[in-house]
């Protein structure tokens, strides 16, 4: 658990099209095998330390023809930003994904003294 000191907790969330392969035929859409999409998000403000950050599909459109198979999650998360990385695998036939994201952490104070 994280503990925050309550004046000096801030939050951020988003939005973003992580791809839309149906529209000139990318790999998601057209490839099998292990695929992987990646796209780096970067925090208004930075945080004191690495946030919290939880990240879920909120579009998805998939080939009904085909099993649906994915995975989501949030990487080298940083104080200034993080990765999003979806992956698929197999015959999966991704057109489209849109990701939102939430992340929680500790704000520097102004009075923060840096030492380095």
């Amino acid at each position: 658990m994280k503990r925050m000191d309550g004046n000096t907790v801030g939050v951020e969330n988003g939005e973003t099209v992580l791809f839309t392969d149906f529209e000139d035929g990318g790999e998601m859409w057209t490839g099998t095998g292990e695929r992987e999409r990646r796209q780096r998000i970067s925090f208004s403000t930075p945080f004191k330390f690495p946030p919290t950050v939880q990240v879920s599909l909120s579009l998805w459109d998939v080939d009904a023809g085909t099993v649906m198979r994915g995975d989501l999650v949030s990487e080298n998360i940083a104080e200034e930003g993080f990765d999003i990385v979806f992956k698929t695998w197999g015959d999966t036939r991704f057109a489209r994904a849109r990701v939102a994201w939430l992340a929680i952490g500790q704000l520097p104070r102004e009075d923060d003294w840096d030492l380095y």
